[in-house]
């Protein structure tokens, strides 16, 4: 009876005493020296290779974009910095010539007719482009019948309109008697033809630019449906009018849409090329009737292709990018007076 009592009480005790390792023991995850009540707590080794894994899979991931953006953009890039030093032909190899590139520049005057008419071509059309787009949006933003057919029409010409072929068709309509022409003799006005005409020519472009008012249209659209209605119920029951109620909600609701458009706007307007091309057709005058249609994008590429000389043209080039960065840059320092943010609002 005795034995059997002091064995169970040893089992008992060795019991215990496991127990008591246990429960002493750390928690996996746990820091080493905490006591078993402590909370847990991650091992930070082990964070620290787990976030190395991700940030390498990112890497990975972005391998292929830091790839061609050095070789398609970064590289061209600096060897077209390069050639605007240079005199280069295509051919023979590059001679370095310093600044006189950009020196002749500034002396030739169809590179001065060029940034005029690129000018004319920006301020007119764009402001243009933009108020059409968004008087559009203000008619399609309310629901009505055959509304998304409506909205497909009008975008469709910003998909088509900068190719050649609509090009082809636009000078086609507005040549010498052609339909525009007879349509416009009837009431008395006759132009000659649009295209013909040095003071028509470069209007005709803009409204081929006009007509391709649907991708703006689009965001303005997208802008429009995120007005609150409340702020036009409470506007109207104040008594104010439809002009009151745009110039005091609507701008200022959208004031971002329409600066993402105006900026998208403008540096696409510079960079015009094609359409200018076209309507000033194949002949020996490559800007149209008294160089009316002389964009600078056409002036960079017959400079650098048609008279090979790429270097000039390389010069050209930064010039242009220069110039957009410089609008760029205006434009995101004033927009603190007229664009409105709803973190501002807060």
């Amino acid at each position: 009876m005795t034995r059997t009592t002091t064995r169970a009480a040893a089992k008992g005790a060795a019991a215990r005493a496991a127990a008591d390792r246990s429960a002493a023991a750390p928690r996996p995850g746990a820091r080493e020296g905490a006591g078993p009540d402590a909370p847990y707590a991650p091992d930070p080794a082990a964070g620290r290779r787990s976030g190395r894994r991700e940030t390498l899979a990112g890497y990975l991931f972005l391998t292929p974009w830091c790839v061609g953006i050095a070789l398609l953009t970064l590289g061209p890039m600096l060897v077209s910095l390069y050639l605007a030093f240079t005199d280069y032909n295509l051919f023979d190899s590059p001679r370095w010539v310093g600044f006189k590139n950009f020196q002749e520049m500034f002396e030739d005057d169809r590179w001065w007719t060029s940034v005029e008419v690129t000018l004319k071509y920006v301020l007119i059309g764009t402001p243009l482009k933009l108020l059409v787009a968004l008087g559009v949006a203000l008619l399609l933003v309310k629901p009505r019948k055959g509304q998304g057919f409506y909205r497909s029409a009008f975008y469709a010409p910003s998909l088509i309109g900068a190719s050649v072929s609509i090009g082809i068709v636009w000078r086609a309509i507005f040549n010498d008697d052609a339909i525009v022409d007879k349509s416009m003799s009837l009431f008395g006005w006759d132009v000659g033809g649009w295209i013909g005409d040095p003071d028509w020519a470069l209007p005709t472009l803009i409204t081929l630019t006009v007509w391709q008012f649907g991708a703006p249209m689009v965001i303005f659209l997208a802008g429009l449906k995120q007005v609150p209605r409340e702020l036009y119920e409470a506007a109207e029951m104040d008594g104010a009018g439809a002009w009151r109620r745009f110039r005091s909600i609507t701008l200022p609701m959208i004031s971002p849409v329409l600066f993402f458009n105006l900026l998208l706007e403008l540096i696409h307007s510079f960079q015009v090329f094609t359409s200018a091309v076209v309507l000033a057709g194949s002949g020996t005058n490559t800007g149209g009737p008294g160089d009316s249609l002389l964009v600078y994008g056409w002036y960079l590429y017959e400079q650098g292709f048609r008279n090979l000389r790429m270097g000039y043209a390389a010069a050209m080039a930064w010039m242009l990018m220069l110039g957009i960065g410089l609008v760029t840059a205006v434009l995101f320092k004033t927009q603190r007076g007229w664009v409105h943010y709803e973190e501002d609002a807060r």
